[in-house]
């Protein structure tokens, strides 16, 4: 049987560094995880991996018709049309929205729930927020694994960075009878296949590769620059009185041209290692090479740009969002 890394679930190999599952040979036999694993955990060295899409979509397709319970996980920073993922699902399905951490405490969990079931028709037999690094709500969430469970086995599915890998290991350490981790970073495609973790005889844990979005702004992101974009603390909301014809300048990362001619107030959601600042729209250009989004919003819209930050309004008004090619842009019901 070939051994796995217990890190990122890759089968080991000796031959290529570059490919999932690399161990130097002199290690093979002793070795719990592989060098990129070991050089992540230890020394926060991302190197990227190459592997084939289709072999991720070969493991959800054989999830897809299973009756064993899946826990899909989404990011508080992510709510989109991804979640219409779910009803893909045969067996029961609980949304599991983490990093509820990084939003303001200000922020109550009874709107969130709201807002998710009003915009989104999604079949699910529970919903429940999570932190993982705050240890908050994981008793509920395993409560209502035993409640909706109908095999040994639980799946965990949801797109790269939405924290499932986080969570098993926070479930590990408050559950397990004995010590292991996952490897976690802030990177997507950290995990590379399928890993099962056996809590128990009665519950195991199967953690599953991240699906990747190419419409967010993460993806194909420099590790340097993930560190910034993504939040990794309760975030400090920003606004800014914006008069006719400001723009906004988000770190290299964006600029929203506001183009209305009545003050208006603008919040930002974003990381706080991320720079922002006002320009004059008719004098600064900078930016303005990137890929254009116009919007017409109302005072009950958000615009989002995906991975990167959402933006709260209160008047109605007209934009220009300029940022990245492909990464996906869009407006949607308020969400705080």
């Amino acid at each position: 049987m070939n051994k796995k890394c217990l890190g990122c679930g890759a089968v080991f190999q000796t031959t290529n560094p570059l490919e999932p599952g690399f161990v130097d040979e002199k290690v093979k036999e002793k070795a719990l995880v592989c060098k990129r694993c070991f050089r992540i955990k230890n020394y926060g060295d991302y190197q990227v991996i190459k592997k084939d899409i289709n072999n991720y979509q070969e493991i959800f397709d054989g999830i897809k018709n299973k009756n064993d319970l899946i826990l899909f996980l989404c990011d508080i920073f992510t709510l989109d049309e991804s979640l219409n993922y779910i009803n893909n699902f045969k067996g029961k399905v609980v949304l599991v929205i983490t990093k509820k951490d990084l939003l303001p405490k200000s922020v109550k969990e009874a709107k969130l729930l709201n807002y998710i079931k009003e915009n989104y028709d999604i079949n699910v037999s529970d919903i429940i927020f999570v932190s993982s690094n705050k240890n908050y709500n994981i008793d509920a969430l395993m409560r209502i694994i035993m409640k909706n469970k109908s095999s040994k086995n639980v799946y965990l599915v949801g797109n790269t960075n939405a924290g499932k890998s986080t969570l098993i290991n926070q479930i590990i350490k408050s559950y397990a009878k004995k010590e292991g981790f996952i490897t976690t970073s802030s990177l997507p495609a950290t995990t590379l296949d399928v890993i099962e973790v056996n809590l128990s005889d009665d519950l195991t844990l199967i953690d599953t590769p991240g699906l990747v979005s190419n419409n967010n702004y993460l993806t194909g992101v420099k590790p340097s620059e993930v560190k910034i974009i993504m939040p990794k603390v309760e975030i400090k909301p920003r606004t800014y009185q914006m008069k006719p014809y400001q723009s906004i300048i988000i770190g290299n990362y964006a600029r929203i041209d506001y183009l209305s001619d009545k003050k208006n107030s603008f919040t930002l959601y974003l990381s706080n290692e991320i720079k922002v600042k006002r320009i004059n729209l008719n004098t600064n250009d900078y930016l303005r090479d990137l890929n254009k989004t116009s919007f017409d919003l109302d005072d009950k819209n958000d615009f989002v740009i995906n991975g990167l930050c959402f933006c709260k309004i209160t008047k109605s008004c007209k934009v220009n969002v300029y940022t990245k090619k492909n990464v996906d842009v869009f407006k949607r019901n308020n969400l705080i």
